[in-house]
């Protein structure tokens, strides 16, 4: 029986997966093709992560377009999916470009907030933030290992939708020093994700009588 936080997740999941597809219903016409969308997508990204060290001239601005931004390019990441569905435009390379450039786009604007606690000598707060990237980048990585031993991996609720809405959140209220908390927030959402993960391939395999050994 699923839990709660589970089944909250699912739907709203679904709900989502739904309305990208009607989103990207005209655009299935044209000729864009869901790489454009990734190669959009993760280009807004980084330059939301360069906007972010310009906070010290004005943080309302700097902070807040950054979020803008970076919701912006985040979108287009999941539309591209959903444009590839929709059109019958799936590849195995648009699958693994898709997946690389959530890393780039997602480390950038990490180690963008890294650099802005350092620069204030917030060691704690960097600490917090490198924690986050490692947990951020193994929460995929836990999936993926999951579904190529033929298992469900997609448990938790520190996935890439939670992870942005964490950050842009951190972002808009990061002048009044909100940020700090929003990357512990996303640190520990993140590496509990991943013991969610391991938890549930564990218990995946033991049913399957495979033991749980060599995973």
């Amino acid at each position: 029986m699923e839990s709660a936080p589970s089944r909250v997740k699912e739907s709203y999941t679904t709900g989502a997966r739904a309305l990208a597809r009607r989103s990207v219903g005209g655009l299935a016409r044209t000729r864009i093709t869901p790489n454009a969308l990734t190669a959009t997508g993760v280009t807004l990204c980084l330059a939301a992560a360069v906007l972010v060290p310009f906070e010290n001239r004005d943080k309302l601005l700097f902070y807040w377009l950054a979020a803008a931004v970076f919701v912006v390019g985040s979108v287009l990441d999941i539309l591209d999916g959903a444009l590839a569905r929709v059109g019958g435009k799936t590849t195995a390379f648009g699958a693994f470009l898709d997946s690389t450039t959530d890393r780039v786009g997602e480390g950038a604007m990490l180690t963008a907030i890294a650099f802005v606690f350092a620069r204030v000598g917030n060691d704690t707060a960097v600490v917090f933030t490198v924690a986050a990237v490692a947990g951020s980048f193994l929460v995929p990585y836990a999936r993926a290992k999951a579904e190529a031993l033929g298992l469900r991996g997609d448990v938790g609720l520190g996935s890439r939708a939670e992870r942005v809405v964490v950050i842009t959140a951190g972002l808009v209220l990061a002048p009044w020093g909100v940020l700090e908390w929003a990357i512990l927030l996303l640190a520990v959402t993140a590496w509990l994700t991943v013991l969610q993960r391991i938890l549930h391939v564990r218990k995946q395999l033991i049913e399957r009588n495979d033991g749980g050994t060599n995973v």
